[in-house]
């Protein structure tokens, strides 16, 4: 089966708030897998439901995976909430749904995570650095907000005005290749 396809900036359904998971059901863990997989595929260290077009509270992480070969220990994060926000950083994020383009974005640099696993069972995670940014970062999408809607508007217009024009482009190319 193939894997479930990254939406990609500006694709609409990214600004979607997602709903709350009432029930962990064989569909939610199926679709945590999914995610998983499409996660180390592509690959990246978060994913968020939204990011494959299904508006669900539902974020898979893993900040200790760099390669392939690499073990694999997934956090797959139910209904996930932030809370206790401390200090500032600054951190040079890039997302699989906004190609080609890495920003620095502040953040808090700790947090706590509250969340529920696939068994139901409570989470709560106290995190700091890369592991904090990246929830904040997946918790984003569930809120429908993109890494870009957090740097400056001239930095995020230029990326815009960019990933517009490539689009077109790919669309002239697919329409020039079609059969007639």
């Amino acid at each position: 089966m193939p894997l479930r396809e990254v939406l990609q900036f500006p694709d609409k359904r990214l600004q979607s708030v997602s709903r709350e998971i009432s029930e962990i059901t064989d569909e939610i863990r199926a679709l945590a897998q999914d995610m998983c997989d499409v996660m180390y595929d592509e690959p990246g260290i978060g994913l968020a439901a939204p990011q494959v077009g299904e508006a669900v509270r539902l974020i898979v992480v893993d900040t200790d995976w760099t390669e392939e070969d690499a073990e694999r220990a997934p956090l797959v994060l139910v209904n996930p909430e932030l809370s206790e926000h401390d200090g500032k950083i600054v951190w040079t994020e890039g997302c699989l749904s906004v190609p080609d383009f890495q920003a620095e974005v502040e953040r808090a640099e700790r947090v706590r995570l509250r969340a529920l696993d696939l068994d139901g069972k409570e989470i709560d995670i106290a995190a700091e650095g890369l592991q904090a940014v990246c929830f904040q970062h997946e918790i984003d999408h569930l809120d429908g907000i993109l890494f870009i809607d957090r740097i400056s508007r001239l930095k995020r217009n230029r990326y815009t005005a960019k990933r517009k024009k490539q689009l077109r482009i790919e669309q002239e190319e697919a329409g020039a290749n079609s059969p007639a």
